[in-house]
C-alpha cells in the first residue's frame, strides 16, 4: 500500500529578492536555504543564507546540493535557470508578474505554498490598507505633477507597469503610461530623448536598475536643461531594491518615498 504523506516544503531557494523579504515577513525565513547575491532585505538575510545566483545566472550544482523541495523565480528572464534546474529533476515555481495586483497575488500564492496563507492574508490586508490610505492622501493634493520614471538610460527605458500604477496611487501623471502595458523592458524604450522634453515633467524618478545614477549622464542630453524638473531640482533617485523589486518593499517604502516627493511638490507649488 501506497504510504501517503503529503508535505509542505521545507528548503527553499529563493533567486529573486521579494520571495525572500515575503517569506520572512510572513514569519517563514526558516525555509529558505538560498538566496540571491542582489537580496539587501531583509539585511540579515545575506548574513543567514548562502548566496546560489544572480539575476541571469545561478550555480545550479550548488543548488542542487542544498535539496531544496522548491526554487521560487520571477520573470521570462530567469527563463535558462528554470530550464536547467527542472531538467535536474528541481521543483521550480515561477511567479510573473507586473503590476501591483500582482504582487499582492504572489504574496498570497506563496503563503499558500508554505503553509502561512493567514500571514499573507493580513499581509495583503495591510499592504491594500497602506495603498488605499495613500490614494486618499493624494486626492486631496491641489496639483497632479506629471512624472517621468527611468528604469534604464542607454537605451532610455521608462517605467515597469507597477512603478506606474504607484506614480498614479500618489498623486502623480506617469508621462508615459501607456507604456506599462509591455511586460518586457525593450518594448518600453523610448528611442529619442526629444519625447520626454515634450512632455516637460515637473518630477523626474531614477532607478538604474542595481546602477548608480550619474546625474550629469542625464543632463547632457540636448534640451534637458530646460525641463521644468531640472530647472526646480525635481529629479529624485531611488534605489532599485526598493521600487524595481516586484514584492513588498514597492508598496511600503517604495509607495512612502513617491508619495512624500509628491506632497512636497504641491506643498512648495502652493507656497
Amino acid at each position: 500500500m501506497i504510504n501517503l504523506k503529503p508535505s509542505l516544503p521545507k528548503r527553499i531557494v529563493c533567486l529573486t529578492e521579494e520571495t525572500t523579504e515575503t517569506l520572512y515577513t510572513i514569519g517563514a525565513s526558516d525555509l529558505i536555504v538560498g538566496i540571491t547575491e542582489y537580496t539587501v532585505r531583509p539585511p540579515q538575510a545575506r548574513a543567514e543564507k548562502p548566496i546560489v545566483s544572480r539575476f541571469l545566472d545561478a550555480n545550479i550544482e550548488n543548488i542542487i546540493n542544498l535539496k531544496p523541495d522548491i526554487v521560487l523565480g520571477w520573470s521570462d528572464l530567469q527563463a535558462d535557470i528554470a530550464k536547467d534546474l527542472i531538467k535536474s529533476g528541481i521543483e521550480y515555481y515561477n511567479f510573473n508578474h507586473r503590476d501591483i495586483n500582482g504582487i499582492l497575488s504572489m504574496i498570497l500564492r506563496l503563503g499558500a505554498v508554505v503553509g502561512k496563507l493567514n500571514e499573507a492574508e493580513m499581509l495583503v490586508e495591510e499592504l491594500i490598507n497602506k495603498i488605499s490610505h495613500t490614494k486618499m492622501l493624494s486626492d486631496k493634493n491641489l496639483y497632479r505633477p506629471k512624472v517621468y520614471f527611468e528604469e534604464w538610460f542607454n537605451p532610455i527605458i521608462s517605467g515597469i507597469c507597477w512603478v506606474s500604477e504607484i506614480i498614479e496611487v500618489c498623486g502623480g501623471d506617469d508621462i508615459f503610461a501607456e507604456n506599462r502595458i509591455h511586460q518586457a523592458a525593450k518594448d518600453r524604450i523610448i528611442e529619442n530623448s526629444n519625447e520626454i522634453v515634450k512632455h516637460n515633467p515637473d518630477i523626474i524618478f531614477v532607478s538604474w536598475c542595481g546602477k548608480p545614477f550619474r546625474k550629469k549622464t542625464m543632463l547632457k542630453r540636448e534640451k534637458w536643461e530646460d525641463l521644468t524638473a531640472v530647472i526646480h531640482n525635481e529629479i529624485h533617485e531611488i534605489d532599485s531594491a526598493i521600487i524595481l523589486q516586484p514584492g513588498p518593499a514597492s508598496l511600503t517604502d517604495g509607495l512612502d518615498i513617491i508619495s512624500k516627493i509628491i506632497k512636497d511638490w504641491n506643498d512648495k507649488k502652493k507656497g
